[in-house]
Order: C-alpha cells, then sequence, then structure tokens
C-alpha cells in the first residue's frame, strides 16, 4: 500500500504533471450488470482513459492515472513509464493496491526495443527489460478521484478502489489490453 501523504503530496505537488481533470467526477455511476461482455480494454494514455470494449461498441470509460515517465513506450527496468503495445490479463491478485491485474507486459516488441536500446548503451547498468505492469486500485479509499490528478505510478493503470473491483469482476483472464500514447 502506497502511504496516503505520500500520493496527496504527488497529487498536489507542481512538479508532477498534471492531466486534464476539466471533466467532472461521476458521483453515482452506474454499475456494470455481473454478465457485462468485455472483449478488450483500451487504455489511452494521453486521454488518462481506461475503456471496457465489447467488440466495436464502449462499455464504459474511467479516469486513470499512468506512470510518472511519461509518452513513448517503456524503454527499461525503472523507467515509470507505462508500456504502449498489444497485452492480455494475465492473472489477478488482491491485497497489493487494494486489488491488481496482471498485464502481460514485458511482449516481443518490449524485448526487441529493450535488446537494441542495449545495444545502444541506453539502458542504465544493472537494468532488466521490466515486469510487474499492472491494472489496480489505490488501496485507500481516501484517494479517490484525488490520486488521479497527477501521474504517479511506476508503469502501471491506476483506477479507484471500487473501479478496480468493477473492472476485475466483468474482465477474464486472457482479455486483450491495448494501449496507446
Amino acid at each position: 500500500m502506497v502511504p496516503t501523504g505520500f500520493l496527496i503530496a504527488i497529487a498536489l505537488s507542481s512538479l508532477v504533471s498534471v492531466h486534464d481533470a476539466k471533466q467532472p467526477l461521476e458521483t453515482a455511476p452506474k454499475p456494470l450488470p455481473a454478465n457485462q461482455q468485455v472483449t478488450e480494454i483500451v487504455i489511452d494514455k494521453s486521454d488518462h482513459t481506461l475503456t471496457l470494449m465489447n467488440g466495436s461498441v464502449a462499455v464504459k470509460t474511467y479516469k486513470v492515472s499512468i506512470g510518472s515517465g511519461g509518452m513513448g513506450p517503456k524503454r527499461f527496468e525503472g523507467d515509470k513509464t507505462t508500456p504502449v503495445g498489444t497485452y492480455r490479463v494475465q492473472g489477478r491478485f488482491k491485497g497489493l493496491f487494494h486489488q491488481f491485474m496482471n498485464v502481460s507486459y514485458p511482449n516481443e516488441a518490449d524485448k526487441k526495443r529493450f535488446a537494441e536500446l542495449k545495444k545502444q548503451g541506453v539502458v542504465p547498468a544493472g537494468r532488466g527489460v521490466g515486469f510487474g505492469i499492472g491494472i489496480h486500485g489505490v488501496g485507500d479509499k481516501s484517494l479517490s478521484g484525488v490520486h488521479k490528478l497527477a501521474d504517479w505510478t511506476h508503469g502501471c493503470i491506476a483506477l479507484d478502489d471500487a473501479e478496480i473491483d468493477e473492472v476485475s469482476r466483468v474482465v477474464k483472464d486472457g482479455t486483450k489490453i491495448v494501449i496507446t500514447d
């Protein structure tokens, strides 16, 4: 669990990239039915959104916080960048950040990019391609909405705890995840 003071400080800090907070938070969003079909998760880093899709139909969209490393693909572990590419939901567990849905990072394109960057000498010594990317909550209900005012993760995608509960309930393991800039 991330200390509450840490996230609040980040959310209020002008040193961290603050994204578009013009859209009001929903006060009572309509919950998705338990049998809702979700065939794909689309994450748009520039819009800070996660959209659940059923075929070509958007089922529901959530505001998210992403990695503080900014736009572009993840290059190596520790760069704090949310990866860009096509992945799958690869298991889940409760506890870490309330609930954590594992993203199948790295894919083959990520491994190839990392190898090329390492060959060019761009990767700091001792760093690997990275791992442990997920879609998760915050672990503290008092941070609902507030944590989305800044990009604070180390490359993950963060929702409110109630939102990750809903997403996890309707998304099956193996579901496709597409992350774009």
